[in-house]
């Protein structure tokens, strides 16, 4: 049986300042396969974010440990962890972090000069062929400022695969797009994740896009839940069933909490 691409265990996170400590993660133990796309569900304060920030190797745990393509990362020095993260691991974010006076190209090209310290032929080869795959051949001399929303996260994505990484790690990737948009970025995603066989760990509130995900990982209360409540789910199933709101000229809609005890009756109907 091929071992797991990243094996995680036991991981524990405390944020300490001069008079609290705040336990974040508490005992996070899970593996990804080699070539899965992976939705990671949970409510806000979970600790999604924080694990996606030690998995990626920008912050340590205060205890556990996890290995990835057979190296255990928390044993690396600075050194090794920056160079084993720019080779391996690739990042996607809720807001897409371009370079605002630099092209699409330059965006993508980051990762890899920032590696070798100088832009090479192969470089620039690569990260066009990228943008040609997003859709965004005909704009890969723009600006960042003269993209929208979508081609901008679609610049991300390309810039997330320029080192070839074996893993990548999205929070909120599709977080701040309309839904057309969002489709489109999950549908990329996915797409590249079969050619390549790259691993996708997306942390989302998307319950519809991570229905889509070969498989989910609930967080709730820092640690990982076979049986997720509705609260790790992030969204109550009123809200998730994307129901849409038709609302009658004059008038008046009470929207009710159902976690609420209290309740009111001062319209003229009551959106639970």
């Amino acid at each position: 049986m091929t071992a797991p691409l990243l094996e995680v265990d036991g991981l524990r996170k405390v944020f300490v300042d001069e008079e609290f400590e705040t336990p974040v993660l508490k005992g996070v133990t899970f593996a990804l396969q080699r070539g899965e796309m992976v939705a990671m569900l949970g409510p806000s304060g979970s600790g999604k974010s924080t694990l996606l920030s030690i998995l990626g190797t920008l912050m340590r745990p205060t205890s556990g440990s996890f290995r990835m393509l057979g190296r255990e990362l928390t044993a690396l020095r600075e050194a090794e962890l920056s160079d084993f993260r720019n080779q391996q691991i690739g990042f996607i974010f809720q807001y897409h972090h371009l370079l605002p006076d630099f092209s699409a190209l330059e965006n993508v090209l980051f990762p890899h000069a920032g590696r070798l310290w100088r832009e090479t032929r192969a470089g620039r080869e690569r990260a066009a062929m990228l943008l040609e795959r997003v859709g965004l051949a005909e704009r890969m001399h723009y600006r960042a400022t003269r993209l929208s929303g979508g081609q901008k996260q679609r610049v991300a994505i390309a810039r997330a695969l320029m080192n070839q990484p074996a893993l990548v790690l999205a929070d909120e990737p599709t977080g701040n797009l309309d839904r057309e948009n969002a489709d489109q970025a999950f549908a990329l995603m996915t797409e590249i994740q079969r050619e390549t066989g790259t691993t996708f760990l997306l942390s989302t509130h998307d319950r519809e896009l991570a229905e889509r995900c070969e498989r989910r990982i609930y967080i709730q209360g820092g640690v990982v839940v076979d049986a997720p409540t509705s609260a790790a789910l992030g969204t109550s199933p009123a809200i998730s069933a994307r129901q849409p709101l038709r609302m009658v000229p004059g008038e008046v809609v009470a929207v009710v909490d159902r976690t609420s005890n209290t309740t009111r009756d001062d319209g003229d109907r009551r959106l639970a």
